[in-house]
């Protein structure tokens, strides 16, 4: 031991002293810009810090006699191996570029010699959505065969695993030793799905592919692992097979996988010693990584990085979906040249830390989970309901008012961008553009989201004095009485405007309360409240919401009158609610009238702290938004934390169901002059989901819980399946409301 200590102690004192010909070296490559200090520290992680400190010194010296490169594209291997003419020991790679090579052009680098992009075809979203089991396992694997020869590997640790699983592959294709291989893999797999994929890319533009068709969708957890060599390390085999063995953990993995999913803040699950936590480690990704980053609303901080290095990792299903709603294609990713940084697959790895710790979640090793203690296991809600809105049907005064064949679809499918990364439009994705005076469509919605965990819809009932609009829906529900859809009704009362807030603007249908009108009301939803599928949560009375109680001019008689309709009717008592609205009506009234109210995010949720754009000051955050924006965009996180902020639970009435919001964004409707909570995905979803189980349902009316919404696509406050995230939010509701 002492000898080794003396060993290094010298080799550190030899570091500083003086050597002409290499000082001189390093200042050439200083001063010829080609020494990248980020990549160097990087890719060289375990380099004492000593030397970490003088990167160009230690190439010159060290570094380059290893074989180590001085940046992305350089190899000094290669440079030599490329050029029999610099054989000689004494010629020095990166000098003899600077002072010839460049100028000369010679070959620094290996060029892949694989098929490039287009000589293999892609296989389209559609056609790897239709390869998906009929009834998946819990778990999927996606390995990524790029060298062959390392299949062998691979297949002993799949064998091996205790789990069961789906396994999906994707072979670059190297003409027919591929297609054998491709039948060797069938043979010990039989029900695995394998694609042919382009030398594309690297093994990221593979599974992002096989993520955007929502293959992955559907499973607990995803295992990604590939044959990595990583020739610019030389310890690559080293590597790769501590990468794979950290996650692939043969007959103890069903005890890794159930701690990583005890684990509601663990997203992501990599191999010790492969989270890395450095800014150093951006090298020149951070652009990139920045612009992935802002397709699901986060930004890149260039003093702050953790991600899991070597692109193997186990991922939970709302990451996968957050993956999902960057939307990349091949396009975006660069031709493939044997890069060791610097593209879109770089980037993409960064980028993946970011969104694995969004909303508080975090990335957990092998190690920290053997020493994890047990996680106690959140209250889950005794009842959930959602907003539904009965509006995807043409009617003729939406015809009158907004053009021939008016739908909310017209608008939601007309949406344009507000800045920059903004994805808009917003589309549907399982159930398309459907019409719901077909009522087998709400039947379809039902089961689903019974299977996700929601209880009922509550639906909006939109009447006016005894006039109805919108109402063909439910009405044909009501005639069809072996469609299970389990509703109750949530009466809108607020007039239409022009500009859709129910406030301000040309008034299109006024809404009135004549003399008479609550008799009028209760026999107009008693037909409703008599179906078996109308909700009676606490087991006896109807339950029916009003929007605004405090818009109607005498609440406290008008309150009374309706409920002793109900019981003339013969409906009898009704259990009635309304909602926390964030404007405070012309007239007050006895809120203990009222049995429960319904929080319904984003009202009275956002502050002046939470305005990113268009609020009293300016932030730091650049969204770049369109000219002649006139909206307002707030923080989504800064919104889940109010939520859960004393300052604002201890104003809520003692009688609250707590709500959650998946996303909101009306821009479909007001257009430049939008309201848009910036910065929801499936991740910040969840982390709202969490914080509400947590922390709200214990003091929530009945232990409920209500969403906003099912289906306001105009207000991209939906829980129906999206092109852009798939049904990523319903499962994520689905992972906190069912036991």
């Amino acid at each position: 031991m002492t000898n080794t200590f003396f060993a290094k102690l010298a080799s550190f004192l030899t570091f500083f002293v003086p050597r002409p010909l290499m000082d001189y070296y390093a200042f050439r490559v200083w001063r010829s810009g080609l020494f990248d200090r980020n990549f160097y520290r990087g890719v060289n992680r375990g380099v004492n810090p000593i030397y970490r400190a003088f990167p160009i010194r230690h190439y010159v010296r060290f570094g380059e006699n290893i074989g180590w490169q001085p940046n992305p594209d350089f190899s000094p291997e290669a440079y030599k191996r490329l050029n029999p003419d610099l054989a000689d020991p004494k010629v020095l790679p990166l000098l003899h570029y600077i002072r010839f090579g460049k100028k000369e052009g010679r070959l620094i680098k290996d060029i892949s010699s694989g098929p490039r992009a287009d000589d293999i075809s892609i296989a389209d979203l559609r056609s790897l959505a239709a390869l998906a089991p009929k009834v998946p396992s819990r778990f999927a694997v996606h390995a990524h065969i790029y060298y062959h020869e390392l299949w062998d590997d691979f297949s002993r640790k799949l064998v091996d695993l205790d789990i069961p699983f789906d396994l999906f592959v994707t072979i670059t294709r190297f003409g027919e030793k591929t297609d054998a291989l491709r039948a060797e893999i069938l043979e010990q797999f039989p029900t695995a799905t394998v694609v042919f994929m382009p030398n594309h890319g690297r093994d990221i533009f593979p599974f992002v592919h096989l993520v955007s068709s929502g293959l992955l969708s559907r499973y607990e957890a995803v295992c990604k692992v590939h044959t990595k060599k990583s020739p610019h390390r030389k310890d690559g085999d080293i590597w790769r097979d501590a990468l794979i063995s950290g996650l692939l953990r043969g007959k103890d993995t069903s005890a890794y996988l159930d701690r990583f999913l005890a684990d509601p803040m663990a997203s992501l699950w990599v191999a010790d010693g492969q989270h890395y936590d450095d800014p150093v480690w951006w090298g020149s990704n951070l652009a990139v990584a920045d612009s992935l980053l802002r397709r699901v609303e986060l930004v890149a901080d260039k003093d702050r990085l953790s991600f899991a290095a070597g692109s193997m990792y186990w991922l939970k299903q709302e990451l996968v979906a957050t993956m999902r709603g960057l939307s990349l294609t091949a396009a975006d990713f660069e031709q493939e040249y044997g890069q060791v940084d610097g593209t879109v697959a770089h980037a993409f790895e960064r980028a993946l830390g970011y969104m694995a710790e969004d909303g508080g979640h975090r990335i957990v090793q092998t190690s920290q989970l053997e020493e994890m203690a047990p996680v106690e296991i959140a209250p889950r809600p005794d009842y959930v309901s959602a907003f539904y809105l009965p509006q995807f049907h043409r009617v003729p005064e939406n015809d009158e008012w907004w053009g021939h064949g008016y739908t909310e679809w017209v608008a939601v499918s007309a949406a344009k961008p507000n800045y920059d990364f903004h994805h808009h439009p917003q589309l549907p994705g399982r159930f398309g553009f459907y019409d719901l005076r077909q009522t087998e469509v709400l039947g379809e919605q039902a089961e689903l989201a019974k299977e996700m965990g929601i209880d009922a819809f509550c639906t909006y009932f939109y009447w006016f004095d005894g006039k109805r609009i919108l109402e063909s829906p439910i009405d044909r529900l009501l005639k069809c009485p072996d469609l299970d859809f389990p509703f109750y009704l949530c009466w809108a009362n607020e007039s239409w405007r022009r500009n859709w807030d129910g406030l301000t603007g040309e008034v299109l249908l006024d809404q009135g309360y004549a003399d008479g009108f609550e008799e009028k009301l209760a026999n107009d939803t008693a037909v409703y409240m008599r179906d078996p599928r109308y909700q009676r949560p606490d087991g006896t009375r109807p339950r029916f919401v009003i929007y605004r109680p405090e818009d109607i001019p005498d609440a406290n008689a008008s309150i009374a009158r309706l409920r002793d309709a109900w019981r003339t009717c013969g409906v009898g008592e009704v259990e009635l609610g309304a909602v926390l609205f964030h404007v405070e009506g012309e007239h007050q009234f006895d809120p203990d009238l009222l049995d429960f109210w319904v929080e319904m995010p984003p009202h009275n949720l956002v502050t002046p702290e939470q305005y990113l754009l268009g609020g009293p000051a300016d932030t730091e955050l650049d969204l770049h938004p369109v000219a002649g924006f006139s909206g307002l965009i707030y923080d989504y996180r800064g919104v889940v934390a109010n939520s859960n902020s004393p300052a604002y639970t201890d104003k809520l009435p003692h009688n609250t169901i707590a709500g959650v919001m998946p996303s909101w964004d009306n821009t479909a409707r007001r257009g430049a002059s939008g309201h848009i909570a910036w910065g929801s995905n499936p991740m910040t979803f969840d982390a709202w989901m969490a914080q509400t189980c947590t922390h709200r349902l214990s003091k929530s009316y009945r232990s409920e819980l209500f969403v906003n919404s099912w289906n306001e696509w105009a207000e991209k406050a939906m829980l129906e399946p999206s092109r852009q995230y798939g049904d990523a939010y319903l499962r994520v509701l689905a992972k906190w409301s069912k036991t």
